[in-house]
C-alpha cells in the first residue's frame, strides 16, 4: 500500500492535487496587515503566511519584551478572526535567512513558542539555521499543540549541488519537520534544473510533502512547474513580494489550473 505523503491543515490537504498557493501578508502596520488579510476572500489563495518580521514594531528590533510579544499575539488573534477557515502560517524571518527580523536565537525561540501556545497559527515556520536543539524543541512544542511545522532553509547567493539539497531536506525530516522547505538562488539555468531534479528525488524519498523554489526571475518557472517535480506549495504575492521572483497570485492560480486540467 502506497503511503500518502500529505499534511492536512483545516480543510486543506497539502501534498495532494494541485500545488497549494500561499500568499504572504507583509503589512508594516496593523491596518495594512488586516487589510491584506481581508483581501483573501477574493484573491484565490489556499493559505496565508503572516510575515511578522515586516511588522513595523519588530523591524530592527534585537530584543523582545512582554509588551511586544503581546502585541504580536493580539495581531495574530485578529488575523485568525479575519481569515476564518483559511490556514495560517506564522513566519518570523530573520536577516540571516533573508528577512527583517533580528531577534537572537533565545528570543526567536520564545516568540515562536508563544505563537504555538496561542493556538492561532495552523503552521509555523522554523528556520533550520537555528540549530538542532531549537528546531527540535519548537517542532515538539508545535506537535503537542496540533500545529504543523515547516522547517525552512534559504540560500540567497547560490544553488547548492544536488546531493547537498537532498541531504539537507532529509535532515529536516529526521528532525521531525512536517514539511521541509528549501529556497535557493540560481546563477544560471542549470541551477534551476538542479533544484527541480533534487525536488523530484526528495519528494520520492520522503514520507511527507516538501516545498522547494528557485528564486529570482531566472527561477520563476519553479514556482509554476515545481508541482510537477514534487513541490507541494508555491508562494505568490497579492501586493508586496516577500522573496525575489514571487509572481502575482491570480497569474499563478490561472497557470496552475491550466497545467492541471
Amino acid at each position: 500500500m502506497q503511503i500518502k505523503k500529505i499534511v492536512q491543515v483545516r480543510n486543506l490537504i497539502i501534498g495532494e492535487g494541485m500545488p497549494k498557493i500561499c500568499v504572504p501578508i507583509t503589512g508594516k502596520t496593523q491596518d495594512e496587515i488586516f487589510r491584506q488579510a481581508e483581501a483573501f476572500a477574493v484573491n484565490g489563495a489556499d493559505m496565508a503566511e503572516w510575515r511578522a518580521d515586516f511588522f513595523e514594531n519588530h523591524i530592527n528590533i534585537e530584543y523582545m519584551n512582554i509588551e511586544r510579544e503581546e502585541q504580536i499575539l493580539l495581531v495574530l488573534n485578529r488575523l485568525r478572526e479575519i481569515l476564518g477557515g483559511i490556514p495560517l502560517l506564522f513566519t518570523y524571518r530573520t536577516v540571516a535567512e533573508g528577512g527583517n527580523g533580528q531577534l537572537i536565537k533565545e528570543k526567536y525561540q520564545k516568540l515562536n513558542q508563544a505563537v504555538i501556545q496561542s493556538g492561532k497559527a495552523d503552521l509555523i515556520d522554523i528556520e533550520y539555521i537555528m540549530g538542532k536543539w531549537i528546531c527540535t524543541d519548537l517542532i515538539r512544542d508545535a506537535r503537542g499543540k496540533g500545529v504543523r511545522s515547516v522547517l525552512s532553509s534559504h540560500d540567497f547567493e547560490k544553488t547548492p549541488d544536488f546531493d547537498e539539497i537532498v541531504k539537507k531536506m532529509e535532515e529536516m525530516r529526521k528532525l521531525g519537520a512536517d514539511i521541509p522547505k528549501m529556497a535557493v538562488m540560481p546563477q544560471n539555468r542549470k541551477d534551476v534544473l538542479t533544484l527541480l531534479a533534487a525536488t523530484m528525488e526528495i519528494a520520492e524519498k520522503l514520507d511527507c510533502p516538501v516545498i522547494t523554489m528557485s528564486m529570482g526571475g531566472l527561477g520563476a518557472i519553479s514556482r509554476i512547474a515545481g508541482g510537477t517535480f514534487g513541490s507541494a506549495v508555491t508562494f505568490a504575492c497579492a501586493g508586496q513580494a516577500s522573496a525575489p521572483g514571487q509572481m502575482n497570485v491570480e497569474q499563478v492560480k490561472r497557470t496552475l489550473e491550466m497545467l492541471h486540467e
